[in-house]
């Protein structure tokens, strides 16, 4: 079974050159924000005065979540969804759920050089119905029907991140807005999203002026 954060990565993916159609900061925060998500819907956080607190610190047998998890349960003080979507980024996460991807047959990974010189390394997909299997249960959900708890997550955070607008490019924004909508995870994306840009915009002018 896939996590939520793998189902993320999928859909930030083009299928046959495996190029990421969304930029690093925003996939970065979405994949995180995928772990919190996850980590609530199997009931191990939730929010106990607009702050995460862990409800049962018992491993799920994912290292990722596991890691997440152990990290949220040590911290000495609860801290907002947002905040944590922010402390749980890694810029290794990616890269290692893609390893995970290719190692379970559903991502390739071909390495070569730009120019002779510049690694690159791209992950096209191998096995499609682990996607296509998301992409239907997304799409279900998008048309009404019955949307479980684990579908709404991975909808709010697509749609915080602005990936639903890439992976599903024919389908209307106000549905995914009306699952999404709410939904303490995607906000906390969102937010985290924007405070980055903010502050990188803020370094920029800074340096501007300076010069």
């Amino acid at each position: 079974m896939t996590t939520i954060a793998e189902e993320v990565l999928l859909l930030a993916l083009s299928e046959q050159e495996g190029k990421q159609l969304v930029g690093s900061t925003d996939l970065g925060v979405a994949l995180s924000g995928a772990l919190l998500a996850e980590l609530a819907v199997d009931g191990r956080v939730g929010l106990t005065d607009k702050k995460i607190a862990v409800l049962d610190p018992t491993p799920l047998g994912d290292e990722e979540l596991d890691a997440a998890l152990a990290r949220i349960a040590a911290e000495d003080r609860p801290h907002k969804p947002d905040r944590w979507v922010y402390k749980l980024r890694s810029a290794k996460l990616r890269g290692r759920l893609l390893t995970r991807l290719a190692e379970r047959g559903v991502l390739g990974e071909e390495r070569s050089k730009v120019l002779g010189i510049f690694p690159r390394t791209r992950h096209p997909e191998l096995d499609p119905s682990v996607e296509r299997a998301v992409r239907e249960r997304v799409r279900e959900a998008l048309t009404g029907a019955a949307t479980d708890e684990r579908t709404a997550a991975l909808i709010a955070v697509l749609h915080a991140a602005k990936i639903d607008r890439k992976a599903f490019p024919d389908v209307d924004r106000r549905a995914f807005k009306e699952i999404a909508e709410g939904h303490w995870a995607g906000d906390a994306v969102s937010k985290t999203i924007a405070s980055i840009n903010a502050a990188a915009a803020g370094g920029a002018a800074a340096v501007a002026a300076a010069t």
